[in-house]
């Protein structure tokens, strides 16, 4: 599996899904969002810097989020957790890896699209068609990884059939582009010991917690919404209880009907989304496309520990990136707002770790129905 997914760009995962119903279009809705236009990727390889540092929450970056999200879906988490691993870097610091690699793959492939006229199904063929090409290459530069940086690229090249490099240029940029985020992976793992056995319990014990919060929301169900759109849905979750909000008449607007997310997950002490929080923002973002003239506003919330003006500003920017991440997914920034609350409004006992975590937290008010 390492193997498999450990190539940051993914590109072989996504051909593999390509003939999947729907995700074809999925993918091809986010290179073409107008976030991933002429500019974004000069813009992107401009300011690699705040990129890999995770700093920058542009649209761009959070269509990347999505495409992860797309091609990894619910094993996200093990995907990073191997790859770290696999090269003895933290599960964190090889998501922040995949994070910046995602859009600048959406550039290219962008790129690609608009100077080729290319409908989603030309696109389909070109990855079909290249797919052979690019599993050749796929495990020489993956066996280079705990070698060393030196031949890497050299490996890469190596291993691409010379018909790859005559007639099919525009893939040059997404190699060459692995070939850097492999480097970076020996990078960061050059000075440090491979990690101990010792810190698998935590892994696989946050695991589990993560999988008891999910089964707490109960089963998974189907569900279509007034435009068309079929989603899969916990029956506890946010989405199902704003579905049943939004379509009853007779439950009016007020200001104090909340809904909470269930499964969003940021950085400890960060505004960063984690890519496992994207399935969840893609479900609300289509809830809210189904209902167009609703609108709503977004809250961030801490816990009480820590500085209290801190504390504002970080539920804000929290806050801020729902909001940024559900304008990436194609919402009207106009029906949306955001504010940080800090440690107001709790809802659990901040006394216990369970009541802190509970009142971490962002909701989401219905303004307008």
């Amino acid at each position: 599996m390492v193997s498999r997914l450990g190539l940051p760009l993914s590109f072989a995962g996504l051909v593999a899904k390509v003939g999947q119903p729907g995700f074809l279009g999925q993918i091809f809705s986010l290179i073409t969002n107008p976030a991933n236009g002429p500019s974004a990727l000069s813009g992107l390889t401009s300011n690699l810097g705040s990129l890999a540092s995770g700093a920058t929450s542009s649209p761009v970056a959070n269509l990347g989020s999505q495409f992860l999200s797309s091609i990894f879906g619910s094993n996200m988490s093990s995907v990073t957790d191997s790859i770290g691993r696999s090269v003895g870097v933290s599960s964190g610091k090889a998501g922040s890896l995949l994070a910046m690699a995602a859009p600048l793959v959406l550039g290219v492939l962008g790129q690609h699209v608009r100077q080729n006229n290319l409908s989603a199904a030309d696109l389909g063929s070109t990855l079909k068609a290249e797919a052979p090409s690019f599993q050749r290459f796929l495990p020489a530069g993956l066996g280079s990884l705990m070698g060393g940086a030196s031949n890497l690229a050299s490996n890469l090249t190596a291993a691409v059939p010379a018909k790859v490099a005559t007639g099919n240029r525009w893939l040059w940029p997404v190699v060459l582009l692995a070939a850097l985020l492999l480097c970076l992976f020996w990078f960061f793992n050059r000075t440090k010991a491979p990690v101990s056995d010792a810190v698998q319990p935590a892994s696989i014990a946050a695991a589990n917690a993560g999988s008891s919060a999910t089964s707490a929301l109960g089963d998974f169900f189907k569900t279509k919404l007034p435009d068309g759109v079929e989603l899969n849905i916990p029956q506890l979750g946010i989405e199902s209880k704003l579905i049943s909000f939004l379509g009853d008449s007779s439950k009016p607007v007020d200001t104090t009907t909340w809904f909470n997310f269930d499964r969003l997950l940021f950085d400890t002490g960060k505004a960063t989304l984690q890519p496992s929080s994207q399935e969840q923002l893609n479900n609300v973002a289509a809830i809210l496309k189904a209902y167009p003239h609703v609108h709503v506003k977004l809250g961030g919330y801490t816990d009480n520990t820590g500085n209290a003006a801190a504390n504002v500003a970080l539920s804000g920017a929290r806050a801020k990136n729902v909001m940024d991440a559900l304008v990436a997914a194609g919402v009207d920034p106009s029906r949306l707002q955001s504010k940080g609350y800090g440690d107001e409004h709790p809802v659990g006992d901040n006394a216990t770790e369970e009541g802190r975590a509970q009142n971490r937290r962002i909701a989401m008010l219905v303004t307008q129905k």
